[in-house]
């Protein structure tokens, strides 16, 4: 089904707007619930400010984890994904002008890769396509919440399509509508964190070396650069410096820019090319004081963010996204009330720790190597020397990274590499 008819056969009647499960924002991970909720049971309105197509047109890519890959698989949608995407082989972390270079391998964790890199419109329309006939699914887009009303047994969500206003009574609400939620914001829910010295700029290239499955992690004084592997010998950069300095970055003509970006990343991708804009953003760390209330809960960006050295962002909404599923599945089955404080706590408890753990994880890194400080430059040398020679130390930060230590979601524990 095209994504125009999908927009316009999916907007219900007023008098159908009753549901179990509000979700705004219909981007990766609030369309990864969608989709984990598939099927007899929970009805569910999904909620999108742009239409489906405006939505998957964004630029960027990510990286995206095993464990991701098996969200993926067990959600139905993978076989979609992975042809159009690259997977890496091996990872390379790099310090500087330091001469050894620690790499990770899939033997190392006995799986077949490491990690994916997919664009964004690649993830986003496999998960459009697979809500498209699903009966307890419906889209409300473009459409834009403008008024949330909590009650004891429903919130009443006011959304606004054109010139019309219609209302949306739920049993709870899901916010998966960005670091800018508009739903934490009305739900008064603080969080903490801070803004970095540094901004990232971000874009695609093409270039000529003969592999093109490996993902690397260039540590420099200033800040990480992240170089992901895309299909058609092509990357993803993702190129951190203080605030100054990536502002002077996208200003450079391209030869300028290409010749700095060649020296950063020592010639091992051979000659390069441009191939998209120069996206600039600024770095955060923000973690939500709470991820739940009395029939609201927050997942990926909305509830957290992070430095995206590792590329572990969007991979944490994505479990965010699975984890709830499954909470509110169980819940479902055991006739419970979905929106009830008692059932969403158990989703904060699963979530919240493993998310501070990997935000934790990403600061440290992000200030033990964006640093000329000598006593902190031998440390962290020390530190790759133990990775690469105590193999339980290597395998921990391995999967760490992947994903593959925590809590599993049920929809994933059959499921293999």
């Amino acid at each position: 089904m095209a994504l125009e008819q999908l927009t316009k056969t999916t907007n219900p009647k007023p008098q159908d707007l009753d549901c179990d499960l509000v979700i705004v924002g219909g981007g990766i991970v609030g369309a990864t619930l969608a989709c984990s909720l598939k099927g007899p049971g929970l009805q569910v309105i999904l909620i999108e400010a742009k239409t489906l197509e405006a939505a998957a047109t964004r630029p960027q890519a990510y990286a995206l984890s095993l464990l991701s890959g098996r969200i993926f698989e067990g959600i139905g949608v993978w076989d979609d994904i992975l042809p159009k995407i690259s997977q890496y082989h091996s990872i390379q972390l790099s310090d500087a002008d330091y001469p050894h270079i620690l790499q990770f391998q899939p033997e190392d964790l006995g799986t077949d890769a490491l990690g994916y890199v997919a664009e964004h419109g690649v993830v986003l329309r496999a998960l459009q396509k697979s809500l498209a006939d699903c009966p307890n699914i419906r889209w409300l887009c473009p459409a834009e919440v403008v008024g949330i009303e909590d009650g004891a047994s429903a919130v009443a969500i006011r959304v606004k399509m054109g010139a019309e206003e219609r209302q949306v009574r739920a049993k709870l609400l899901v916010g998966a509508d960005g670091a800018r939620s508009r739903v934490r914001h009305w739900a008064d829910i603080k969080t903490r964190g801070w803004k970095y010295w540094q901004s990232c700029v971000t874009f695609k290239i093409q270039h000529e070396a003969p592999r093109n499955d490996i993902a690397f992690e260039r540590f420099w004084y200033s800040g990480p650069m992240g170089v992901l592997p895309l299909p058609g010998n092509r990357c993803q950069i993702v190129w951190t410096a203080p605030h100054a300095d990536a502002k002077a970055l996208q200003a450079l003509n391209e030869e300028e820019f290409i010749a700095q970006l060649e020296g950063r990343t020592g010639g091992v991708l051979g000659s390069l090319k441009l191939v998209s804009d120069r996206v600039l953003f600024p770095v955060q760390l923000m973690q939500c004081d709470r991820y739940i209330q009395s029939r609201l809960a927050l997942i990926g960006d909305a509830a957290h963010c992070c430095h995206p050295v590792g590329g572990q962002g969007l991979n944490l909404g994505i479990r965010d996204a699975a984890a709830i599923a499954q909470i509110l599945q169980e819940a479902q089955h055991q006739g419970e009330d979905i929106g009830k404080h008692q059932i969403l706590k158990r989703y904060e408890r699963w979530r919240k720790g493993e998310n501070l753990t990997i935000l934790g994880f990403t600061d440290l890194l992000d200030r033990m190597f964006s640093n000329r400080w000598f006593p902190l430059v031998v440390s962290r040398r020390l530190g790759l020397w133990l990775l690469a020679n105590i193999r339980p130390l290597k395998i921990y930060a391995l999967q760490l990274m992947t994903g593959l230590r925590g809590r599993m979601p049920k929809l994933v524990t059959s499921n293999k590499d």
